[in-house]
């Protein structure tokens, strides 16, 4: 770990975003409530939460962190939901991969939710695929 004794406690945010490519028939479904695991995005958001608070235990050279706000947002497109985690805290040090756990966690979560309905007959996912997962934005309020 980075020692970071000697920094200030600042508020710092900072905005992950991610994207999961899914048939069209899988998002209709998922809009519609008819995925028989049940609430595709209740259940993506709280894996994401969850992720956020459990980031030190994944990502071994994390500092733990007094997280004060988690925010999950999810936009549909044509082929692919995109999920937005914002993670709060005042602290020493930055949010960013809180944020990124929990947009990695809240895709792969939906994965799981919409597997049966994605697989094709030979059980392959041809389709289905997650991937930019970056950093939107880091904030640091002096």
């Amino acid at each position: 770990m980075v020692d970071i004794a000697g920094k200030k406690d600042v508020v710092r945010i900072a905005r992950a975003s991610g994207k999961i490519k899914l048939r069209g028939e899988t998002l209709e479904k998922i809009k519609k409530g008819r995925i028989e695991k049940g609430s595709v995005l209740a259940a993506a958001q709280i894996a994401a939460t969850l992720a956020v608070k459990k980031t030190p235990e994944l990502i071994p050279m994390c500092h733990p962190l007094q997280i004060t706000n988690i925010g999950v947002d999810f936009k549909f497109g044509k082929e692919e939901i995109e999920t937005i985690v914002e993670v709060k805290t005042v602290g020493k040090t930055g949010v960013e991969m809180e944020a990124l756990t929990g947009a990695a966690a809240a895709l792969l979560t939906i994965w799981d939710m919409v597997k049966a309905v994605e697989k094709n007959e030979k059980g392959q996912y041809p389709f289905t695929k997650i991937s930019e997962i970056k950093v939107l934005k880091k904030i640091k309020k002096e």
